[in-house]
């Protein structure tokens, strides 16, 4: 797993600047720093709603006496997707966005839970109970 995040790194960040200096010669340099400007607002609300409806949704649940299972994927989610949709760069925009409409992060979810399970299963997650 360290390996992949520090492949992540170091290829996420070139590719980046990779695509702004394309962009740049392509759209010009004031119409990219404004989509960067733009795609970090959008961002930024696009993820407040959508945790707020995460939010409502897990207050819903626990008044109806369940565990806010699905509603806590969802948060992780919104999260990571807000913070790379306000990081610079198409491709963090682009994975930030896929994970904040619910539609697209449907089957990222059910991939998070899956890892989670072969951790839990191969003992390298514990849940402690009292």
């Amino acid at each position: 797993m360290l390996r992949w995040l520090l492949l992540l790194i170091l290829i996420v960040p070139a590719l980046e600047i990779g695509l702004f200096v394309w962009a740049g010669g392509y759209i010009g340099p004031w119409w990219l720093i404004f989509l960067i400007i733009l795609t970090g607002v959008v961002g930024a609300w696009l993820a407040k709603q959508q945790g707020l409806d995460t939010i409502n949704k897990a207050r819903q649940s626990m008044a109806m006496g369940y565990a806010p299972q699905e509603e806590i994927f969802d948060g992780l989610c919104v999260i990571i997707g807000g913070v790379l949709l306000l990081t610079p760069g198409f491709v963090t925009d682009s994975v930030g966005l896929i994970l904040l409409i619910p539609y697209t992060r449907r089957p990222i979810k059910q991939w998070m839970k899956k890892i989670l399970q072969r951790m839990i299963h191969n003992g390298k997650f514990r849940i402690y109970r009292r």
